[in-house]
């Protein structure tokens, strides 16, 4: 079971690889890992019905006690085979409903498959806080199967509220989770459910994980996200809505069931939500005129049904629900499958465009024919034989006065009548000749033939829901295991004195004639209904209104919030950042009654020299006029602190301080050619004495902050011992490299988140439409036809190079399409020697850093500015040429393998981030080391160059591009200003 789990992780990477080279026949390949995984679930029959139920487990997170654990009892047997045997139809359906297709067929063949291992996962797992991951996975996967057709609003907006609301839901259920594990002591689903611990806490967390379940099976409240989804492509409504996330809250609900059925919560939210939800989803489906939405609503109403049945907890309701849990995995799937084959031959699910399908499909009607009875109830289909099986146990439980017996016996019989009504008018709407207002039957809609393979699926899920009620008596055998499991009645309430069984007759009991006269009243309200127009709205208020009007609440909460507090202004930003730093920090220190000072007039010389220059450059920075002088000068305070820490016995934070100051001093250069030099009136400080006092007072704070820092410390610091653990456990002797990759590898990896988002904002910032790499294939300069001289960028467009150097002596490829008043020779000599050199000490950089100063951010930096040189000397098409990749993919790279290592430990049982020694005796290089943390100091290194090259991409070349453009629209007369000197820095 591990070893399918795992294989349901990686062959979606490898199966859009497979979709871009043989189409919608890569869905073969993910059909058979589905019916692998199946043919598995079969093979352990034995086992199953045995009682010895199958364990694998691993120990994944040993210090919490979380374990990846899977255990096929009987309830996870069925619902591996559900997943897996409706997953495999299903992904040869998909085979042909796609022909034809490829946009964005890569990404979703490979979210199917994930999604179907992913509910394999689910209902297999014995490890409650594992459960929850996997569940929160179908909630993200099936937002994207939703919203296949991205550039439909409609499914972007049904993709949204499906994610939010069981989203919203598995939070609530995780909180409950979290609690019951706590309560229980153990995460193991199976030993909590053999304990069941009762109390309050229990009661709550109950409610909270029926929240998450309810949310799952579109119970209402929750009901109205599943009928938006079907703006999913049908294979996806067959699947998610019919057997496998949906069935993900039932599954949940039917593990609980028997253990927690008796607790004071259950049975009144279950019964009472399930039986509206029944009656709700049965009403609606006879409004709708969409095939796929009378299904929609179908499903709904069936999931209330499943609900009540499976969620009442006693031995035969069990029984029965299981029954009906497989025969509306088959039937409804099947049905969803059907009308996806009519929408792909007409392009139509409308019942007025549909007339005489079933003479034309004879083949195609019959099996949905007997896929709707299955539904109906009809025997001898499997839908019969559960809805008899639960007709009589809560029938049993009605008799024997129980409150909750009653309503259940009540609203099934009337949801019953319902689902009959609609059954036959999906039947009607899909295969009837319709008749015209005068009674003149309309002409047949033409019917092309589909593909033998297109219509195999749901023809062999039609035949199953009659096979599986023939073969009643081998599902009882298998289910009942489970249903022994749960109690034989409520309390209050005598045992039934013969178990029951699942059987295609029993003869004529009460049951049966309640289930005939559902029946026969549901055919009498069809009819009755064609008469009346059902499609007219009678309420003006539903659950989607109400969903509606919560984010729309929301959004002008957002917006209130926002208009208030974010003034644009900056200086009100940092004056509200004072504010509280000095009150705060204040309070803390006057309310402190003795103050431990310990103080030393300078530790070295250079303190004296340079602190009195970083002050006197700060100072000067207040007053000046020009933006870029105010921005060199705030570099000396920086370059001061680079001369201190280097003084300091620190060198890698000198090291990265000067390099940091060299790329932050380029990025204000590129930013400060947009803006005009000097500052204006406008620019001068409001209430200088005010923002003086502030100034002060918090040069003030923090000045006490750290002079009594110093002498607060009454144990012995952590870093006294950084050394020794940094060579222990990180193998290195660089202890400040060796902290940022191992010891305190966590708050490295947030920074690198922090960096990435700092990238994506300031190029979604600059770029207008997209941020992907259009230098790198326009770097050979284009000869002139007549002059045969390589063209070069000018106010008045690309003109013939009329001097200096030509194509082939050029030093730099980019620099040919610059203006020649902007070139320089000398640094494009300089920038081609350097520039691989630059890159060969940055590499050193990098892996020497783990034991001498450097590491993964300074060799990035460094990297980053071989950059910046190749930029400076030749333009934006020599950043192209020298980066002939997207900024993005070196981010992306960077991350991943910074995740991989934290990620990879795991898989050998020991904690994230746990790096090891790697030692090898080579032939001739003799004794080497490695350390994997490397890895992760090699994806600090490939972020930093990201960021640097997209910030050079956004600030620099494509200001430089909107700058060119602003020049020709302008005209040769713009030519004239100072906006036309180019590109140089």
């Amino acid at each position: 079971m591990l070893i399918l789990l795992a294989a349901f992780a990686g062959v979606p990477l490898v199966l859009p690889w497979l979709v871009r080279r043989v189409g919608a026949r890569a869905f073969y390949v993910g059909a058979a890992l589905a019916a692998v995984a199946f043919a598995h679930t079969l093979s352990l029959t034995p086992a199953v019905h045995g009682g010895a139920a199958p364990i694998e487990s691993y120990d994944w997170i040993p210090s919490l006690g979380i374990r990846l654990s899977m255990r096929m009892d009987a309830l996870g047997w069925l619902m591996a085979l559900i997943v897996t045997g409706v997953g495999a139809l299903v992904m040869l359906y998909c085979r042909w409903y796609f022909r034809g297709k490829s946009e964005g067929l890569a990404q979703f063949s490979a979210v199917l498959l994930a999604f179907a291992g992913a509910m394999y996962g689910l209902v297999l797992t014995d490890d409650l806080v594992v459960l929850v991951m996997f569940w929160e996975v179908t909630s993200v996967l099936s937002y994207l199967l939703i919203g296949h057709y991205h550039r439909r609003g409609a499914s972007r907006r049904a993709a949204l509220q499906a994610l939010l609301v069981t989203t919203l839901g598995g939070l609530v259920m995780l909180i409950g989770v979290v609690l019951l594990v706590v309560e229980a002591g153990t995460s193991s689903l199976s030993a909590i459910l053999a304990a069941a611990p009762s109390g309050p806490v229990v009661d709550a967390a109950l409610v909270m994980i029926l929240v998450g379940a309810l949310s799952k099976s579109a119970n209402f409240p929750f009901h109205f996200w599943l009928p938006g989804a079907m703006a999913a492509p049908t294979p996806v409504s067959a699947y998610l809505h019919a057997a496998a996330m949906v069935k993900a809250g039932i599954y949940l609900i039917a593990r609980f069931a028997p253990a927690f059925a008796s607790a004071a919560p259950w049975r009144p939210l279950v019964i009472s939500l399930g039986v509206f939800t029944m009656l709700l989803g049965g009403f609606q489906a006879l409004r709708e005129t969409d095939l796929k939405r009378i299904l929609a609503f179908g499903t709904v109403s069936q999931l209330g049904l499943l609900t009540v049945v499976l969620g009442y907890g006693t031995r035969d309701a069990a029984l029965a629900g299981l029954a009906l849990l497989l025969g509306h995995a088959l039937f409804k799937s099947c049905l969803f499958l059907v009308v996806g084959i009519i929408d792909r031959q007409l392009a139509t699910r409308v019942i007025g465009d549909l007339s005489g399908l079933g003479r034309q499909a004879p083949v195609l009607a019959a099996f949905s024919m007997a896929a709707v009875a299955s539904m109906t109830g009809i025997i001898p289909t499997i839908g019969f034989v559960a809805k008899e099986g639960a007709l009589a146990a809560l029938l049993h439980e009605a008799a024997g006065g129980a409150a909750w017996g009653v309503v259940a016996l009540a609203g099934v019989a009337a949801g019953s009548v319902l689902t009959m009504a609609y059954g036959i008018r999906f039947v009607w709407g899909a295969f009837w000749t319709k008749k015209d207002a005068s009674g003149t039957p309309q002409p047949a809609t033409p019917w092309p033939r589909p593909p033998v393979g297109f219509v195999l699926a749901p023809l062999l899920l039609s035949a199953l829901t009659v096979a599986a009620g023939a073969a009643a008596p081998v599902l009882d055998s298998a289910l009942a295991s489970y249903a022994d499991s749960a109690p034989a009645s409520t309390p209050g309430v005598a045992a039934p004195e013969h178990a029951a069984h699942l059987a295609l007759w029993h003869g004529l009991e009460p049951a049966l004639w309640i289930s005939v006269a559902t029946i026969g009243l549901g055919a009498l309200l069809f009819a009755g209904l064609r008469r009346v127009d059902v499609t007219r709205r009678l309420l003006r208020f539903s659950a989607a209104d109400l969903y509606n009007l919560s984010l729309r609440g929301i959004a002008r909460v957002s917006v209130a919030t926002t208009s208030f507090t974010q003034r644009g202004s900056l200086s009100i930003y940092v004056g509200t950042i004072f504010v509280v730093f000095v009150v705060a920090e204040g309070t803390v220190l006057l309310a402190d009654p003795a103050w431990r000072v310990q103080l030393e007039a300078w530790q070295s010389p250079m303190q004296l020299l340079v602190t009195p220059l970083m002050i006197v450059a700060a100072l000067i920075a207040i007053n000046a006029r020009k933006r870029y002088t105010g921005v060199v000068l705030v570099s000396v305070t920086g370059l001061g602190m680079v001369l201190l820490f280097a003084t300091s016995g620190a060198p890698d934070l000198a090291l990265t301080q000067i390099l940091v100051e060299t790329v932050t001093l380029v990025v204000f250069a590129l930013v400060l050619r947009r803006i005009p030099a000097r500052m204006g009136e406008h620019n001068r400080s409001v209430q200088p004495v005010l923002r003086a006092v502030l100034g002060a007072a918090v040069g003030l704070t923090m000045a006490l902050v750290a002079v009594l820092a110093t002498g607060a410390r009454v144990a012995e610091p952590v870093s006294v011992r950084f050394p020794e653990l940094a060579y222990e456990l990180g193998h290195g002797k660089n202890v400040v490299n060796v902290a940022l990759v191992d010891l305190r590898g966590w708050d490295t990896m947030g920074e690198l988140s922090v960096l990435i988002l700092a990238a994506t904002g300031v190029a979604s910032l600059v770029f207008v439409t997209h941020r992907a790499d259009t230098l790198s294939t326009l770097t050979a300069p284009l000869p002139d036809m007549r002059t045969r001289r390589p063209l070069v960028e000018t106010a008045d467009g690309p003109r013939p190079q009329m001097g200096g150097v030509t194509g082939r002596r050029a030093w730099l490829v980019g620099g040919q399409r610059m203006r020649p008043e902007n070139r320089s020779i000398m640094l494009e000599v300089i920038v081609r020697i350097l520039f691989h050199t630059i890159i060969v000490v940055s590499l050193y950089v990098l892996f020497a850093g783990h034991n001498l100063p450097g590491g993964g951010f300074a060799g990035g930096l460094v990297a980053g500015m071989a950059l910046v040189m190749r930029y400076v000397a030749g333009g934006r098409y020599e950043l192209g040429a020298a980066a002939p990749t997207d900024a993005g993919r070196l981010l992306g790279a960077g991350m991943a393998l910074a995740v991989g290592c934290a990620i990879a430990p795991l898989l050998f049982g020991l904690p994230p981030l746990k790096s090891a020694l790697i030692e090898i005796e080579a032939p001739v290089l003799g004794h080497l080391e490695f350390v994997t943390s490397t890895i992760f100091d090699i994806g600090v290194y490939l972020v930093v160059i990201g960021l640097v090259l997209d910030v050079l991409r956004s600030l620099g070349a494509e200001v430089d591009r909107q700058t060119q453009a602003l020049r020709q629209a302008q005209g040769p007369d713009a030519a004239q200003g100072p906006e036309a000197r180019g590109v140089a820095v």
